[in-house]
């Protein structure tokens, strides 16, 4: 920045600014006020922002828990059927993903509802249940699931769940968004329900006495007969939407099979309609190990379908955690956050894992160290160069007992 000419000084009062100076002074003050008017504030947690705001549970001296038993947990019951959820309310760390665990007897509907905070992705545990979506051209897709098929819907688009055939449900639900909670979806009975009639039948076309035996509260489980084998055509016609909503997990190939177990694994690529989320069911015999690893991109929502698994987590200074996982409980690695996931039982082990983002990126330890010189190794560790003689020299990924 120059300085002021001698000439501007003697022309003007000492200490008074120009007309220069007090239209840049301006200038400046504006567009500070733009920047912190206009401009959001960073928060912790908040996964808009990729900068490095901390999450004060993450910040704190020591590692928060980052397991939860859903299973065991109350829910929302209603007969035979139930919803229970995993959100930062059951377990605080989980601010990028949230999960439930719903049931639903013969005959039962997770009624029509939106989700207006979250995508929600799924995968079918036991039973069948058929699906309608619809999205914002009036393109409707209704598909039946079963046991290993998952679904997608985005963020917004209405959607009812029901139950087929004569044995119950069982199935996973996935959020994109640890501080969304089932129990706070946007729901068509309760909505309906404290529109004012005149207003419903002026919507419509239909009498107001169209709606006086309709529900006043939110229904959230319809009970109904059980669903005929063959979906009936939607009432606006044919049209189907460009992206399928199902994807068969079970049908394909492991993306990867090893002395330890194997590995599914579906991404955006596979499924382009789950754009924000990648899925993956990761099978570990007796004594396995998934090696410790890390997340670049996404957090991660783990439920574990059977046996008994412990995970390590690692959050930089010394902290360090580990839990072990029953059948029904949940753990949720936050993102760029060292872990590992061992069988510890007798049986095979089988965890389904879901990230938030669409594609897969994940950084090994074998790998890591495999791809250093060795002098690095030697001087990191400050032991001789031979000690890495007998190291991997490829990404391990699991390894057997």
């Amino acid at each position: 920045m120059k300085e002021p000419s001698t000439m501007n000084q003697m022309n003007r009062p000492a200490g008074t600014p120009d007309r220069r100076d007090f239209l840049a002074g301006i200038s400046v003050l504006a567009g500070t006020a733009g920047l912190f008017g206009s401009s959001p504030q960073a928060v912790a947690g908040d996964t808009s922002f990729m900068n490095n705001v901390p999450d004060p549970l993450l910040a704190e001296p020591t590692l928060p828990a980052f397991t939860f038993a859903l299973e065991k947990s109350k829910g929302r019951v209603l007969g035979g059927s139930y919803g229970k959820e995993a959100t930062v309310e059951q377990l605080p760390v989980s601010k990028g993903l949230a999960g439930v665990s719903m049931r639903m007897e013969p005959g039962v509907m997770r009624e029509l509802h939106w989700h207006a905070t979250a995508a929600e992705w799924a995968y079918v545990i036991a039973g069948l249940v058929r699906t309608t979506v619809v999205d914002p051209e009036g393109r409707t897709g209704i598909n039946d699931f079963g046991p290993g098929d998952i679904w997608y819907f985005p963020r917004g688009h209405g959607h009812m769940l029901q139950c087929l055939g004569n044995e119950p449900c069982h199935f996973i639900l996935v959020f994109d968004n640890g501080y969304f909670s089932e129990f706070g979806t946007f729901s068509i009975s309760d909505w309906l329900g404290h529109v004012p009639p005149a207003l419903l039948a002026k919507n419509l076309g239909v009498p107001e006495e169209t709606f006086r035996a309709f529900p006043k509260k939110e229904v959230y489980f319809a009970q109904g007969p059980v669903p005929p084998n063959t979906s009936a055509a939607p009432r606006g016609g044919v049209k189907p939407p460009p992206l399928p909503h199902k994807h068969s997990l079970s049908s394909q190939q492991p993306h990867e099979t090893f002395s330890g177990g194997r590995e599914w694994r579906v991404e955006a690529k596979d499924f382009p309609i789950s754009s924000t989320m990648t899925g993956v069911i990761l099978e570990l015999a007796p004594g396995a190990l998934r090696e410790l690893h890390w997340h670049p991109n996404a957090d991660e929502w783990q439920y574990l379908l059977d046996g008994a698994v412990r995970v390590t987590l690692f959050g930089s200074r010394g902290r360090y955690r580990e839990a072990t996982l029953d059948a029904g409980d949940v753990g949720y690695i936050p993102q760029g956050y060292g872990h590992s996931l061992e069988n510890v039982g007798t049986t095979p082990a089988r965890i389904l894992i879901v990230f938030n983002a669409g594609t897969y990126e994940t950084i090994d330890l074998s790998q890591w160290l495999a791809g250093q010189p060795v002098d690095v190794l030697a001087t990191t560790f400050g032991v001789p160069a031979k000690t890495f003689d007998d190291f991997p020299t490829r990404d391990v990924f699991m390894t057997g007992d």
